[in-house]
C-alpha cells in the first residue's frame, strides 16, 4: 500500500499522489489488517488511505492523504 496510486479527477491532468501524514508502530496483531481494510473502505471518500507494513514483530500503520 505504500505505492503511488492514481486518483481520478483532481488537478490539471496530474496524477494523484499519496502524501504520508502520519505513521505509528505497534506490536504485531494478526487482525490489524482487518481494521485497515475497514478504514480504507469507509473513509476513501474523505481523501485518506491507510497502509500496513509488517516488520519482524511490529506493524507500522501509515496514514496517507490523496488528491
Amino acid at each position: 500500500m505504500d505505492e503511488r496510486q492514481q486518483a481520478g479527477g483532481h488537478g490539471e491532468g496530474e496524477k494523484g499522489k499519496l502524501v504520508l501524514i502520519a505513521s505509528r508502530t505497534f506490536s504485531s496483531w494478526p487482525e490489524m489488517y482487518r481494521v485497515v481494510d475497514f478504514l480504507n473502505k469507509n473513509l476513501k471518500d474523505k481523501g485518506v488511505m491507510f497502509g500496513l507494513t509488517k516488520k519482524e514483530d511490529e506493524m507500522i500503520l501509515s496514514v496517507y492523504e490523496f488528491s
